[in-house]
């Protein structure tokens, strides 16, 4: 039986999206604690954070939110990572800002290792999207449309997302 590639795109950028979960799952994390919430979307769930995001661009008059909210229509899945806002419990560090972890948690601070830890897990995903050349593009707008619409869960207070597509033409570039 032939298959054609149109015939298959969406599974198998499905497949690259779980093994881009997996890598960020796998990333390294300060002192080994994970706060990292991954998810992966596709079909209707892609037009709901699209419609969030038109929402947030309108409503911020924001262009990009706008534009990106559009732009992702063309993707086959969309990568979503975030982390809670949680300390790692150290007696000295002061990297926030605050003299220790009790510190940063008395004043509701952000733990420097809660972006520290995204921003490796968000380059692990994206080092696997482009090993098996997927076109992506990390966007804040998704995070923040997945944090208003609590995706990945209620504490989550930093995400990032990762529309993938297959097509002629990178579709998140040149826009």
């Amino acid at each position: 039986m032939i298959k054609n590639e149109p015939d298959f795109r969406t599974e198998a950028v499905l497949s690259i999206a779980q093994k881009m979960s997996v890598a960020a799952r796998t990333a390294p994390k300060a002192k080994g604690f994970d706060f990292l919430e991954i998810a992966v979307l596709d079909g209707d769930d892609i037009k709901k954070i699209s419609g969030k995001m038109l929402e947030i661009g309108e409503r911020e008059n924001n262009q990009t939110f706008i534009r990106d909210s559009k732009n992702i229509l063309s993707s086959q899945a969309v990568v979503i990572i975030g982390t809670r806002k949680k300390t790692v419990g150290l007696r000295y560090c002061g990297l926030c800002g605050f003299k220790n972890c009790a510190e940063n948690e008395k004043n509701n601070g952000i733990c420097v290792f809660n972006p520290g830890d995204l921003g490796i897990a968000v380059g692990s995903a994206v080092s696997v999207a482009a090993a098996h050349h997927i076109d992506n593009r990390v966007m804040y707008t998704i995070g923040m449309a997945s944090i208003e619409m609590k995706l990945i869960g209620e504490d989550v207070k930093i995400a990032y997302g990762i529309p993938l597509s297959v097509s002629g033409k990178n579709p998140f570039f040149d826009r």
